[in-house]
């Protein structure tokens, strides 16, 4: 999304982990800029009522906060993750982690569950003391060797409180699965509001911290889970709940992983590579090699809208950027099939699509029970329609007629291109509604049809 003069620039929660005492903040380098521009004393007051109000009020106003975050964004099965964990007054903590959107499976001992994260824990809770004198705590966590590839976020519970922190538990190599899902980590830190650090607060912000634990607001002001990315509360979730449920299985990457990728050959392995979430921020690197990738016949999935939109590069802990893609000339349609072209600027409800041509992808509606003129779900915030550099043969499967006003319409498309299907769900909340049955069963259908993996045969939806 384009950041909006209608976004609130001061919803900013400070970093613990880089400045103990929450009454430092404002006098960070960023703040200070950000001070400057409202130029007066009412204006500080209202920026100190917001941080104290909103910031504070997930863990109680008048109680400090307590903020965590990994030191990687991924990690390796068998590793030792790095926790650290700044602010509060609390000298302990209860430690457990969990799988996202991982149901309970009844034969196994159990740890329990967590209804925030639809997940079910991997380890048993653990007693965590605070370091004496010390603000800052530095938690060693042992990866299991055999936990499976996925989203993994460790909660912390004190007095009444809770945190998350989460990572991706990458595969121990590429390619042990025929799907990859990259999970999109720098969209998630460009929306985080700690340290005033985002994009969406002020234009003076250039440069983010990919280090920065995640805030218990959004952009908006709006209270989130203190620890978790607002973009993958709100869109990826919804697909974890299914993913777990569908029997199949895939290699998660971060987009540091993607990074590290030399060359589109180290993923041939893979027949299908899934953009589950929001992939607005990626830098030349990945753009190019997934444009590789799909020339060599590779197929890709995109479940949001507004991918691929932004350049950015990534050095270390830093995201530097922006400049839109279709500003270099390389719109995001030659990739994707289709392109952002607006939200919904607070105002535009979610409609439902309506679907406008099964014989394009009639494999992807088998068993659905949807026909052309059905209506399924409901989508908007952000959305993509094709354009002119949409590749050729790239058909409309679904749309929202004037979404967000006239010429704005939401489009679900597909593509071929030599041995290369691309599909574009066009709303960014589809993938967060992949848990739904009849959404849940096209998902399956495209699954199956791009990886080669056989469908699950279970009772239908997945139960769990």
């Amino acid at each position: 999304m384009e950041p909006s003069p209608i976004v609130a620039r001061m919803h900013s929660t400070a970093n613990p982990l880089h400045d103990p005492p929450l009454a430092r903040f404002l006098r960070t380098r960023r703040q200070r800029a950000t001070l400057v521009t409202f130029g007066s004393a009412i204006a500080v007051t209202a920026a100190l009522a917001i941080v104290f109000g909103i910031v504070l009020a997930p863990s109680r106003a008048g109680t400090p906060p307590l903020l965590a975050g990994f030191e990687a964004r991924s990690y390796a099965p068998g590793q030792t993750a790095v926790l650290d964990i700044g602010g509060g007054t609390t000298e302990r903590v209860t430690l457990q982690l969990f799988l996202a959107g991982s149901p309970v499976t009844p034969t196994v001992q159990s740890f329990g569950w967590d209804r925030t994260l639809f997940g079910k824990a991997v380890t048993a809770p653990r007693q965590v003391l605070r370091p004496t004198a010390r603000s800052h705590w530095h938690v060693r966590v042992r990866l299991d060797a055999t936990w499976p590839s996925g989203d993994y976020v460790a909660r912390l519970r004190w007095n009444g409180h809770t945190a998350y922190a989460p990572f991706v538990l990458r595969s121990e190599r590429l390619g042990t699965e025929p799907v990859l899902v990259v999970e999109p980590t720098n969209t998630w830190h460009a929306y985080d509001v700690t340290d005033g650090d985002s994009w969406y607060l002020t234009p003076s912000v250039h440069v983010i911290d990919l280090a920065n634990p995640f805030a218990g607001s959004d952009v908006r002001g709006g209270k989130v889970p203190t620890g978790l990315p607002e973009q993958f509360w709100r869109f990826d979730l919804g697909f974890l709940r299914w993913y777990w449920r569908s029997g199949y299985r895939a290699d998660f990457v971060s987009d540091d992983d993607l990074e590290r990728i030399s060359s589109a050959k180290q993923l041939s392995r893979y027949r299908l590579i899934v953009f589950a979430g929001h992939e607005e921020y990626v830098t030349s690197h990945t753009y190019d090699l997934i444009t590789s990738y799909r020339d060599a016949g590779g197929n890709l999935a995109f479940l949001a809208a507004n991918n691929f939109f932004y350049r950015v590069s990534v050095h270390g802990d830093t995201m530097v950027g922006r400049t839109r893609w279709r500003d270099l000339r390389r719109p995001e349609a030659a990739l994707v099939g289709s392109q952002y072209v607006g939200w919904n600027e607070s105002r535009y409800p979610n409609r439902p699509y309506r679907i406008v041509d099964t014989s394009a992808a009639t494999w992807l509606f088998a068993g659905t029970q949807l026909h052309d003129g059905s209506l399924l779900g409901r989508y908007g915030i952000e959305i993509d329609e094709p354009n002119e550099a949409s590749p050729a043969g790239t058909h409309v499967l679904a749309t929202i007629p004037n979404a967000f006003g006239p010429g704005k319409s939401a489009n679900m498309t597909i593509y071929q291109r030599g041995r290369s299907t691309v599909f574009d769900a066009g709303a960014i909340n589809f993938g967060a509604s992949a848990h739904w049955p009849t959404v849940s069963r096209l998902v399956s259908n495209l699954w199956t049809h791009l990886s080669g993996e056989p469908q699950w045969l279970g009772v239908w939806p997945p139960q769990g």
